[in-house]
């Protein structure tokens, strides 16, 4: 599990992530090696110079068929219930999840501005109930 508060990863999901991938290897200059998810592949967006993943691109399908197509942060929180809670009563909304990913379970917010954050904590499934 990665440092509370820290984030953890950013990702893009869109329709035409092959597209998009390719404009960003074009505009920022990374490269990127393709992760299988089954029947496609999304794929991580590697900085050449150090060969280190920086991002992913990944296709707006299955689980993440309600993922905004923007630049997404991965946040982890020590505890996903209490944080989605207290971003209701701070009129934040819950667009998506609690849902898996690996061990962990995440959620994706909205504040009370319109951005958006995908929370990452170690709680069951179900353990949310919002």
């Amino acid at each position: 599990m990665g440092k509370i508060g820290k984030i953890l990863w950013q990702d893009l999901t869109v329709d035409n992530a092959a597209e998009i991938r390719d404009f960003y290897c074009e505009v920022v200059g990374w490269i990127f090696s393709e992760v299988n998810q089954g029947e496609y592949n999304d794929f991580n967006m590697i900085n050449e110079p150090e060969e280190e993943p920086v991002a992913g691109i990944c296709h707006r399908r299955g689980v993440l068929t309600n993922f905004p197509a923007q630049w997404l942060n991965y946040v982890m929180v020590k505890d996903l219930a209490a944080s989605l809670e207290k971003c209701i009563s701070l009129d934040g909304k819950v667009i998506d999840g609690p849902k898996p990913m690996g061990e962990l379970q995440y959620a994706i917010i909205q504040d009370p501005a319109g951005a958006f954050l995908v929370l990452m904590g170690a709680q069951a499934v179900g353990a949310v109930k919002i």
